[in-house]
């Protein structure tokens, strides 16, 4: 039975406090904390991974549509608490907290994968979940991303990503871009999605030619660096009517892991 909160600054519920302050954290936070998710869906998902759990909280009628483990500290409170605890209006009535999954290795996931998204310089916390969203839907198996990428299990990544972020294999890559070399040993054939007009395209990769690939996506505006590009086997571009040169990364992540399946 959850317990009532009526206290929102309530130790109880520390996972969730100030959630909303959290978006203007510099990025020195990235990479550590709890992962909260929000809304009945992601929390179901949530539940299904195995994570540890830390804590559920919400309105009494989200709460009672979860199958809450035992042992799982439950709390509940109308929704004005639950918005003063978290700082903002949370229209999905439910949160929970857990810990971090225990990241692969960069050599294990090489081994068990046949298609990988690499992300370079995607410090935008929605575009990553939207990527994670359309990788599981879409057959990619993991997602690895440099050191300059954003949290990928950031309260706003899980929401966007529908918790399915929590489903894939993420590796925050230490050497980069040292180890696409590491990526293409492994076999795979290392595509970079660029709007430039000279890259192939992207129809003519043929996925029974290459039944191995890493697709990498770069930052919107600035795209990959030139030392990755450098690296990869393959420049390819996303055909387009005239007069749009490009697509918004996420939007472009989803027609190429469509094409490459």
């Amino acid at each position: 039975m959850p317990e009532l909160i009526t206290d929102p600054r309530d130790p109880r519920v520390a996972d969730f406090h100030d959630l909303h302050a959290g978006d203007r954290r510099p990025g020195t936070e990235r990479r550590s904390g709890p992962v909260v998710v929000e809304g009945v869906t992601a929390v179901e998902r949530l539940l299904e991974t195995g994570l540890q759990l830390r804590a559920l909280y919400g309105v009494a009628g989200r709460l009672a549509a979860l199958d809450i483990p035992a042992g799982v500290p439950a709390y509940e409170a109308d929704k004005w608490v639950v918005s003063e605890t978290i700082g903002f209006r949370l229209t999905r009535g439910v949160l929970a907290s857990a810990e971090r999954p225990v990241p692969p290795s960069l050599a294990d996931v090489l081994v068990r994968s046949r298609r990988i998204a690499v992300l370079e310089g995607l410090n935008d916390h929605e575009n990553i979940g939207s990527i994670g969203r359309s990788a599981v839907a879409l057959g990619v198996d993991a997602l690895l991303l440099d050191p300059s990428c954003a949290d990928p299990y950031y309260r706003r990544s899980v929401r966007v990503s529908m918790g399915h972020l929590l489903t894939l294999p993420v590796v925050a890559l230490e050497d980069w871009p040292g180890d696409l070399a590491t990526v293409r040993a492994a076999g795979f054939t290392t595509v970079a999605l660029t709007p430039d007009p000279g890259a192939v395209d992207l129809r003519s990769l043929d996925p029974v030619d290459h039944p191995r690939t890493a697709l990498l996506l770069g930052a919107e505006g600035p795209g990959l660096t030139e030392g990755t590009m450098a690296a990869v086997d393959v420049r390819a571009r996303i055909p387009m009517r005239s007069g749009v040169d490009s697509l918004g990364v996420a939007a472009a992540a989803a027609v190429a892991f469509a094409q490459l399946r």
